[in-house]
């Protein structure tokens, strides 16, 4: 069984960690006020980038 010959150092110990803390997500907030992450589509609206790229209850509402 491997056994560590020396104890780690907090200084160690700490800069091993320093790249695992948890970062909130980023948001964007459409104008219309419905939130989404970036670089996806809206699935509220089916939009992405400006354009209507899935058809959803509102849009086949809308063309009706």
């Amino acid at each position: 069984m491997a056994v560590p010959k020396k104890r780690t150092s907090k200084a160690k110990r700490n800069m091993r960690r320093a790249h695992d803390a948890i970062t909130a997500p980023n948001i964007v907030v459409e104008a219309d006020g419905t939130v989404r992450r970036p670089h996806r589509l809206n699935l509220e609206t089916g939009v992405y980038r400006g354009r209507q790229v899935l058809k959803t209850d509102e849009t086949t509402t809308e063309a009706e």
